[in-house]
């Protein structure tokens, strides 16, 4: 979440007056996050949050990002819904943007993961990959592998400037992974961005899964390997084996790893974490001026691909023989 659009108490005012939810008594905008404008509005019915797309969010998608909300909800998936206005209509505008209201989720997003933690985000995922096994909607992911390397041409003039070398070390991993990236393993439905920013928890407990504005149709192991960069690693970026061990073991539990999404896990790990690094990169040279953001540290992503490159077996990752 961020804040890149200024919106006015007037411009809310008005855009929930559509609504049934009451009247506005406060709001602020919420820094975290990198992708869209978030808003906490408290009105007498209750909070909600309010949601400007912008940068990589594309109009046309929000229909399917809603209507998988509403689906996975129907299947106990606990997500935030859609609110309709009183036309029934999911989507509107304020200040030029189009937008639109979501429930509120209870909960607190965890700063320091621990492996139990990291078994519940395992066990979530694979509910939510067999949620959406009979959502009919279909997404192409827009930030796949063949996304990257314009990513990188677009990144590269200024890519040195935050580490000497960073830009070949990139064309060059990018090279690999063209060449060896797995094909032909299960599809589905994907968060593709469940960090722990994007997950809630009541004590130790689950509480909920947020920002869909990511996903898409894409293979399910991949998503299992953005886990693993989002949750498994220290703050110095060695990777934990016992957390990878755990979110492994409660993802299986629930929907099973394939022998070939097992060994396709490497390449997957280092394609997530060039997906971070680049979309990272991207935003650290371009942060707009005077926006509400944080943007975040590219290099995190590139040390854990260092770790990746450095696998001999999917043991590393805390998969048992």
């Amino acid at each position: 979440m961020a804040v890149y659009t200024d919106v006015t108490a007037d411009d809310l005012n008005e855009f929930l007056a559509c609504y049934d939810i009451g009247t506005l008594l406060s709001y602020k905008g919420i820094a975290e996050g990198v992708e869209n404008s978030n808003f906490l509005a408290h009105t007498t019915s209750g909070n909600f949050i309010l949601t400007l797309y912008e940068k990589r969010v594309a109009e046309g998608d929000l229909p399917f990002f809603l209507a998988l909300m509403e689906h996975l909800a129907t299947r106990g998936i606990t997500c935030p819904q859609p609110v309709k206005n009183r036309a029934g209509g999911l989507l509107g505008r304020v200040a030029g943007r189009p937008a639109a209201i979501v429930t509120f989720l209870d909960g607190l997003w965890i700063r320091r993961p621990n492996a139990g933690h990291c078994a519940a985000v395992g066990e979530a995922l694979a509910r939510l990959h067999l949620a959406g096994a009979d959502f009919e909607m279909k997404r192409a992911n827009a930030l796949s592998m063949t996304s990257w390397r314009g990513l990188y041409e677009h990144a590269k003039g200024g890519g040195d400037s935050v580490r000497p070398g960073l830009c070949a070390a990139i064309a060059e991993e990018l090279d690999t992974l063209e060449q060896n990236w797995p094909r032909d393993l299960p599809v589905g439905v994907i968060h593709a961005d469940l960090f722990p920013d994007n997950v809630f928890f009541l004590g130790d407990t689950l509480s909920g899964l947020i920002d869909f504005y990511f996903a898409c149709t894409d293979t399910l192991a991949y998503d299992v390997a953005i886990c693993l960069n989002a949750w498994c690693f220290e703050p110095d970026h060695s990777y934990n084996v016992t957390k990878g061990r755990a979110l492994l073991r409660e993802y299986a539990k629930v929907r099973n790893l394939s022998a070939a999404e097992c060994a396709a896990l490497p390449m997957l790990a280092r394609g997530a974490a060039m997906r971070f690094l680049l979309t990272r990169l991207v935003d650290w040279l371009a942060v707009p001026n005077g926006a509400l953001v944080k943007p975040k540290d590219p290099l995190e992503y590139f040390r854990k691909l260092r770790f990746h490159q450095s696998v001999t077996s999917v043991a590393d990752y805390g998969i048992g023989a």
